[in-house]
C-alpha cells in the first residue's frame, strides 16, 4: 500500500486501511486491506472487494475472541 513504510503496515490501532488496484497479471481489480486491533494485532488480506475483506476480518476477529 502507499501508506506502508519499508513494506510494513502503518495502519493505526483500531482502524482499517485499504487500497484498490488493478492486477495486470489476473486482469481484475483487487483490494489490499489492513486492520489493526486496539491491542496492536494486524489482520491483512487481498480480496476482490472491500466487503469480502471486511467479512474475512470479522471471521478472524471471531476466532481471536476479539471485537472490532
Amino acid at each position: 500500500m502507499k501508506t506502508d513504510q519499508n513494506g510494513c503496515s502503518t495502519c493505526p490501532a483500531g482502524e482499517e486501511c485499504w487500497e484498490g488496484y488493478y492486477s495486470k497479471t489476473h486482469h481484475a481489480n483487487f483490494v489490499q486491506y489492513d486492520y489493526r486491533t486496539q491491542d496492536g494485532r494486524l489482520f491483512t488480506t487481498v480480496t476482490r472487494s472491500l466487503e469480502e475483506a471486511r467479512s474475512q476480518r470479522d471471521q478472524w476477529l471471531a476466532k481471536q475472541g476479539g471485537t472490532r
